[in-house]
């Protein structure tokens, strides 16, 4: 497997003069998902998506993108997960084409994701070939109000998620998507070029270790909310997203419409609330 640094030789500009330096860069390196699927005796194999992510639980995003599109529902889909081996007198393991193969049960209608090429590492929806299936998304994912979030723990987050981030640590260039609980215990953090593919990775993490992510989770993103994030999260039923940075006009749109709780802005002291502000308990101790 591909590292996720890259180490390379430039140059500093700095006090008027310009010097040699070592320096570290993300990596970014594109990953063919394909799926197999279909009665054994009629296998049938297609590739849904080429998406340029950092390499690194290659497993976790395929199976997370999967399950946001709607074609595993959970872990008891995936028969097996493996990188794809190129023809030959000596077979190699490609690292960059991956293929879930799907239970002959499963039913596979990629009609419902509409979404065949290819996805560049800015954008979690690429490909949609409609408005319409990008806002898709069943009314049992509508969020419950059923529980509070203290403000303290909102505010917390934003220190606990930086020093969690290690290749940003190094490069400066890469994304975060981190899982706390209600409490602001870590839950789970993953990095990637691609702020959806990081999304996809935490997700796919738990669908392959069998877990349903609590609706009062709390996902943390390390930049601008997006409209492709907030769908992920629908789709994961998670209720609570907060981001570093703002989110867009059609990211509060379907928040409001999913009753999620949309928080963006946020520093130790302070942040903007979008939309389901009844989840915040404001009461300090």
């Amino acid at each position: 497997m591909a590292s996720s640094i890259y180490p390379i030789k430039t140059f500093q500009f700095k006090s008027g003069k310009m010097l040699p330096v070592d320096d570290l860069v993300v990596v970014e390196e594109p990953l063919e998902i394909r799926i197999g699927f279909g009665e054994l005796s009629d296998r049938k194999e297609q590739s849904v998506v080429i998406t340029m992510r950092t390499p690194g639980n290659d497993f976790e995003l395929a199976a997370g993108f999967l399950f946001c599109e709607g074609i595993l529902s959970s872990k008891k889909d995936i028969a097996s997960i493996k990188y794809c081996y190129s023809s030959g007198k000596e077979q190699q393991e490609e690292d960059n084409v991956v293929r879930v193969e799907l239970k002959p049960d499963v039913v596979v209608d990629l009609k419902n994701s509409e979404r065949h090429g290819f996805s560049h590492s800015g954008c979690g929806i690429c490909g949609l070939t409609s408005i319409d299936s990008a806002f898709k998304l069943s009314s049992d994912k509508v969020c419950k109000l059923d529980f509070k979030i203290d403000v303290k723990t909102i505010n917390s987050l934003s220190e606990k998620a930086q020093l969690l981030q290690h290749n940003f640590k190094y490069t400066g260039g890469i994304h975060s998507a981190s899982l706390f609980s209600e409490k602001g215990e870590l839950l789970g953090i993953m990095e990637d070029v691609g702020r959806h593919n990081a999304l996809d990775k935490i997700i796919g993490k738990n669908i392959l270790e069998g877990k349903v992510i609590a609706e009062n989770t709390i996902l943390f993103l390390s930049g601008r909310m997006g409209f492709e994030l907030v769908q992920k999260a629908a789709m994961a039923g998670i209720c609570v997203l907060v981001s570093v940075g703002a989110p867009s006009s059609l990211a509060i749109q379907l928040g409001m419409k999913m009753k999620m709780t949309l928080i963006g802005f946020t520093k130790k002291d302070k942040f903007n609330v979008y939309c389901g502000s009844e989840r915040l308990n404001s009461e300090m101790p």
